[in-house]
């Protein structure tokens, strides 16, 4: 037998899962939209049910649901015949999910659940299935070839019937114009919590900033004491109603002593500044301010109120691991890039 080609054959699953998914979409019919008005008129929760693998991705469904704006559950078959069928609501419309559409724990299910719930809906690859045919709607993606080699492991169907759950969600997320304000509610946490968090919430604000007047001289702005915040490389320079004139920073001073031009350390510190940088506002994303930071190849990033006063700053160290083009600092220390923003 000759050794296996492994990128070949990984090939042709990803192919084979693409295929079938390809061709549930071009089965997609009215059933769809009848699946999509239910679940958007749905007062209480979809409960979601599936065996095996179809729970799996049953759980996902939800996950997806929930995060969206439509609430959902995870309903276990077997669990519901001995008593959790009290977690349905009269409100509630379930969703079952079968590609044979004959599994025995959800077929036994259909009768308690349609005096449960307010309807029962199904996703199946079978149009003559029990679970179609008694379903109140019934999206079925039809005959599906499955990528295992021994057509044994559910792959295919697995994968439709995930994507199928990912049309109804944001299908839904649409109807019911979900935004991102929404959908950062429900992510708090993590990276993507982060990254959908406002500038004020992630700003440095306080002692950890350093600002001066802009009329001060270098060496002025420079030699005072230890600052008591967090360290940040760069100085918020105002004018004299408060409102941000320019930015300059220790790599900036570090240019000015090579290049040996001392006398510019007693000259005022707007002579030499970063005059209008880029900046950005409090209730921005702090996706937005990282994409800034990205293309613009800058280090730091103002923070400034309605009338241009600063109110916080953004370090590229408290962004490192959001996004990867954030993470290497070095570019956005050229002043030449920093003035040309």
């Amino acid at each position: 037998m000759p050794p296996l080609d492994r990128v070949a054959f990984a090939r042709r699953v990803l192919r084979a899962e693409a295929a079938a998914v390809e061709a549930a979409a071009g089965r997609l019919d009215t059933s769809f939209d009848r699946l999509v008005d239910l679940l958007l008129g749905c007062r209480g929760r979809v409960a979601v049910a599936g065996v095996g693998k179809s729970a799996d991705v049953g759980q996902k469904i939800v996950g997806t649901l929930n995060s969206t704006g439509t609430r959902a559950y995870t309903l276990d078959p077997t669990r519901a015949v001995h008593g959790d069928l009290g977690m349905v609501h009269p409100d509630d419309v379930a969703l079952l999910l079968s590609h044979s559409g004959e599994s025995d724990e959800l077929v036994r299910l259909l009768g308690p659940l349609r005096r449960a719930a307010s309807a029962v809906a199904a996703v199946t690859g079978n149009a003559q299935g029990t679970l179609a045919r008694a379903a109140d709607v019934a999206v079925v993606y039809g005959p599906v070839s499955e990528a295992c080699p021994l057509a044994l492991a559910p792959s295919s169907s697995t994968t439709v019937m995930l994507a199928l759950g990912d049309a109804v969600a944001f299908t839904l997320l649409e109807l019911r114009r979900f935004t991102a304000d929404d959908f950062a509610r429900f992510h708090p946490a993590g990276t993507l919590g982060r990254k959908l968090a406002t500038v004020a919430e992630v700003m440095r604000t306080g002692d950890d900033l350093r600002i001066a007047q802009a009329a001060e001289t270098v060496r002025e702005v420079f030699a005072r004491g230890r600052h008591p915040g967090r360290r940040t490389g760069a100085v918020m320079l105002v004018d004299a109603a408060g409102r941000l004139a320019g930015l300059f920073t220790d790599s900036d001073l570090a240019r000015l002593i090579e290049a040996r031009r001392d006398a510019a350390l007693d000259e005022p510190v707007g002579r030499v500044m970063t005059k209008t940088p880029t900046v950005i506002g409090p209730a921005a994303r702090v996706a937005e301010a990282l994409d800034l930071i990205r293309d613009r190849k800058i280090s730091e990033l103002p923070v400034v109120d309605a009338d241009g006063r600063p109110v916080g700053l953004l370090d590229i160290t408290d962004l490192i691991g959001l996004a990867p083009a954030a993470a290497d600092p070095r570019p956005a220390l050229r002043l030449a890039d920093r003035r040309s923003a």
